[in-house]
């Protein structure tokens, strides 16, 4: 027999609940995407329900809405959860004293809550109140697959920092662009739908100063439908991004990390409604370049739980060389361009041992081009 901590298998029921939460993935953002199932004592689904918008029910309390209007009654019955119920007043009240107050008899967790506010607090609360909790282990699959599906939220809980996520569309032979800069369009129309599927999932999206001069982007979400549009970031040392850049065109906020003041420039590019944070580099020599560790802890510090990179060769090479990148989304069309310009800018190394080794973590066919989802060893989420 199987302890509460150590289940022998999951039920349906988790598995329904982990289906729920994919649907709050471009919804709920700041917010961990969480799903509800509600059942029976015989284990019927009566209800369920997932995370809404930020400020909005969460999926415990969203199931049961549900099973309050099917007319059934919560006491005696199991809540599968896939994270753990939060214990702590954020933007709405304590979800376990929502179940608590329901009655429900036992609670079924996929994955514990990596919020220090939380972080077993919420088991520890239901047990008080006389509830059965069985919590999945780490290393089962819907343990494994909340994490994936939450791996943003993860990561700035424990480690203060987005999930850094640089998304490459590149020929076979790794080049991004043609040497005058040319690169609209290397892969196929299913590729590109399926990088705004990427961005729509993410918090916000990071370019550089380059791409916008070069490509004059929108890098925001067309192409798949979205509830939200994700934060623009914009790395600009010097404030040179054009007022009339078309990344201002759609609605949503456009933050401008900056190392050199320049009022004239800060008031243009604020009337067009863009904020702008200086976050210099330190002496020597780096003070008139953003520093982007400490920029991704100020993201952090804003809710960005995934950050989706989308720029040149040169600053993706300032992101590598840095370690600051977590995974690589790779576009490969099935052409050759032959000289151009790279992926990243971060050669020429001396010898093997210096290339940057990676994990491949999931590769599949786009339409003609072929996704690779590559992770650096030691920041998978599972």
């Amino acid at each position: 027999m199987s302890s509460p901590e150590n289940p022998a298998r999951t039920s349906p029921a988790l598995e329904l609940a982990h289906q729920q939460a994919l649907l709050a993935l471009t919804l709920c953002d700041p917010n961990p995407r969480v799903g509800c199932v509600i059942t029976s004592a015989s284990g019927a689904v009566l209800a369920m329900g997932h995370t809404q918008r930020v400020g909005e029910a969460h999926a415990e309390v969203m199931a049961l809405q549900a099973l309050q209007l099917a007319g059934h009654d919560p006491r005696g019955t199991t809540a599968h959860v896939t994270l753990e119920p939060c214990s702590h007043h954020g933007r709405t009240p304590p979800c376990c004293d929502a179940l608590i107050t329901a009655g429900v008899a036992k609670v079924v967790v996929a994955q514990q809550d990596p919020n220090p506010k939380v972080a077993g607090q919420g088991i520890e609360r239901l047990r008080a109140a006389g509830i059965e909790v069985e919590v999945l282990p780490p290393e089962h699959p819907l343990a494994v697959a909340t994490r994936e599906l939450n791996i943003g939220f993860f990561s700035r809980m424990t480690r203060g920092t987005p999930w850094v996520r640089m998304k490459i569309a590149a020929s076979l032979d790794g080049q991004s662009a043609l040497e005058n800069g040319q690169s609209q369009w290397i892969t196929g129309d299913a590729a590109r739908t399926d990088g705004h599927a990427w961005r729509a999932r993410a918090s916000a999206v990071l370019t550089g100063l380059g791409t916008v001069l070069e490509d004059d982007p929108q890098l925001d979400v067309r192409r798949v439908p979205t509830s939200r549009q994700p934060m623009l970031v914009v790395v600009d040392s010097r404030l040179e991004t054009p007022a009339q850049a078309k990344l201002f065109g759609p609605a949503r906020p456009v933050l401008i990390y900056a190392a050199v003041s320049n009022p004239q420039r800060e008031a243009a590019l604020r009337a067009r409604g863009a904020e702008i944070v200086f976050c210099p580099g330190q002496p020597p020599g780096k003070t008139d370049k953003v520093d982007l560790a400490a920029m991704l802890r100020d993201l952090a510090a804003r809710e960005v739980n995934e950050l989706h990179l989308e720029a040149g060769h040169k600053l993706n090479g300032s992101f590598v060389r840095e370690g600051l990148v977590d995974e690589f989304l790779l576009y490969l069309a099935p052409k050759l361009l032959g000289q151009g310009r790279g992926m990243v800018n971060i050669g020429p190394l001396d010898g093997l041992s210096q290339a940057v080794v990676l994990d491949f973590h999931d590769v599949q066919r786009v339409g003609p081009d072929l996704r690779v989802l590559a992770r650096v060893p030691g920041r998978s989420s599972s």
